[in-house]
């Protein structure tokens, strides 16, 4: 019987998947002529999660995360990136008995199996994990030995001429461009960028050197910098690849380049600042084309789940998303965006910039220098019929206006602010000159969003709680919570990963008549506790019960 579909069946039996879901998959993955298990996840059907153990019962195979594993890196030489990432596998260890283990994403892939004996001819034992892991792992450890190999190039080559006396056509001219030690190393660095999961670039001239820093998690980690004399054909480059002018360095530009690393096209935006040394250059990094978050994936519990239904099935209203820049709050719009999307609703969003493209929704980009602001967005939106609409930023009193009328006139208005609290954003309106009772009318609900660094599941351990720490968590008998370390998958920081913590503010009846009579905040907030609002502290305290953040990330939020 074909393998494919006895596996089909066998997630039918354990409930993956329907049975309609499972004959469509098997007709249309021998249509394209690919791997059923590539098809549903490219498809969505199934997520490598959540099949995870159906597919551990079905091969009889343990599974682990490939992060906890020591990865013995001169096993490469066996087989070679290509072929690892081609075949989803990684070679962790030779034991004392010569036993090879292997990680794989596809097991028993008969193409695989014999390619692999003829690379080792030992026994083999295999475990299973998930497949963009596997990506993910040889995508970071190639860009280091091509980031490594390429700053070797340029300090060998800066001994041979100097590139601050050559200009960009000097540098860059002639059919071996792809070669030049410049241009390997700035591809290099922002291509390694994507398997550390970094969410921007810095590149920072210094008096001798310039530093690379990748923000990871929300801190910048530093990474291997290069010879300032060099510099200037490193600036050339992310100028020619941005779009940015190569002969001004005297003000600040703004540009943008667009590369398919892995398979996938990334939006990079490039932002320079001239310093003493040289121009720095941010670069934010932005997966356009592959949005899958949920509700889950992004940290919110039953309970809170609950509260959101009830704002997104309000047929009109402003639901706000509140925090500091980085929070993830436009991620957390966007995954609202998903769930109300269907074809009897008109969607239409104005952002600056827009992060995610999404089919079926009506995308906007603000263009300052077109006079196409927020407000003048706004404005030609409510010509064009619309049901829903996003905002990217309510940052001045016309905005502002303008959504609440929307929100009042029959539209659901999505959009984001800038306080510490969820009941700051109500005070913060009316601090626009938007009166009370208008607040009270369009407002539907605030979410305030933060986000904390979970524990390296590798690494992190476990401990009795002290006196002080007693006292921070506010309980009396001692338990056990999780601790960072640090191990070489996590960068010895211990942590890997974000994860967000919620405080949502539901705009009931009684909540509704207190913003139209008062002004007060502290009564605000304690009528919203009384309704039933989880303060953001005591969301990431759940957290630290659970083992997934520290308590240091905790008290992050008593530092605010």
């Amino acid at each position: 019987m074909n393998i494919d579909y006895e596996l089909m069946q066998y997630y039918v039996y354990k409930k993956v998947l329907t049975r309609k879901t499972a004959d469509d998959v098997l007709v249309d993955a021998a249509r394209v002529k690919t791997h059923v298990r590539d098809y549903m996840l490219t498809k969505e059907y199934i997520t490598e999660v959540g099949e995870l153990d159906a597919l551990s019962e079905y091969y009889n195979l343990p599974t682990i995360e490939l992060e906890m594993l020591d990865v013995d890196r001169d096993l490469f030489n066996l087989f070679g990136f290509d072929f690892m990432k081609t075949h989803k596998m990684v070679p962790v260890s030779i034991d004392l008995n010569g036993v090879l283990l292997v990680a794989i994403g596809r097991p028993m892939d008969c193409s695989t199996l014999s390619a692999m004996s003829i690379c080792y001819s030992g026994p083999v034992d295999y475990v299973l994990t998930p497949p963009s892991q596997i990506d993910r792992y040889i995508d970071a450890v190639s860009a280091v030995i091509t980031t490594s190999a390429a700053l070797n190039d340029l300090n060998a080559e800066k001994d041979d001429q100097l590139f601050a006396d050559r200009n960009a056509s000097e540098i860059f001219q002639g059919n071996d461009v792809i070669n030049n030690p410049a241009v390997r190393l700035v591809d290099s660095i922002i291509k390694e960028a994507i398997p550390y999961r970094a969410s921007d670039i810095h590149i920072e001239p210094f008096e001798k050197r310039v530093r690379v820093r990748y923000r990871i998690d929300g801190d910048l980690q530093d990474r291997p910098g290069f010879p300032r004399e060099s510099y200037s054909a490193i600036c050339a480059r992310l100028k020619i690849l941005s779009g940015l002018n190569i002969a001004e360095r005297r003000i600040p530009q703004d540009g943008r380049i667009n590369m398919i690393v892995g398979g996938k096209e990334f939006d990079f935006r490039v932002s320079s600042m001239p310093t003493v040394y040289g121009e720095k250059f941010v670069i934010r990094i932005l997966d356009k084309t592959s949005f899958h978050f949920t509700r889950t994936d992004l940290g919110f519990t039953d309970e809170e789940n609950v509260i959101i239904d009830k704002m997104l099935a309000k047929p009109h209203g402003i639901i706000l998303l509140t925090g500091p820049t980085g929070c993830g709050k436009s991620t957390t719009l966007y995954s609202f965006l998903k769930e109300v999307n269907n074809p009897t609703v008109n969607i239409i969003t104005v952002e600056d910039p827009v992060e995610f493209t999404m089919a079926g929704i009506n995308q906007t980009q603000v263009n300052t220098k077109a006079n196409m602001t927020f407000a003048t967005a706004l404005r030609a939106f409510l010509r064009q019929d619309p049901d829903i609409i996003m905002i990217g930023e309510i940052r001045d009193e016309e905005t502002a206006e303008i959504a609440v009328r929307a929100a009042i006139t029959g539209h659901l208005v999505f959009s984001t602010l800038h306080t510490n609290d969820a009941p700051g954003a109500i005070t913060r309106l009316e601090d626009m000159g938007i009166p009370e009772y208008l607040v009270a009318d369009a407002l539907a609900g605030v979410i305030a969003q933060r986000l904390v660094k979970r524990l390296c599941p590798a690494c992190k351990k476990r401990g009795k709680t002290t006196a002080k720490e007693m006292e921070i968590l506010g309980i009396s008998e001692p338990i056990s919570i999780f601790r960072p370390v640090g191990c070489q998958f996590c960068g010895n920081t211990g942590y890997k990963g974000r994860i967000a913590i919620h405080e949502i503010l539901f705009m009931d009846d009684e909540m509704k008549n207190e913003v139209a009579r008062s002004r007060n905040l502290d009564t605000l907030r304690e009528l919203a506790l009384k309704s039933g609002m989880v303060r953001l502290w005591q969301s990431c305290q759940s957290l630290v019960f659970k083992g997934i953040t520290s308590l240091a990330e905790l008290m992050t939020l008593n530092a605010e």
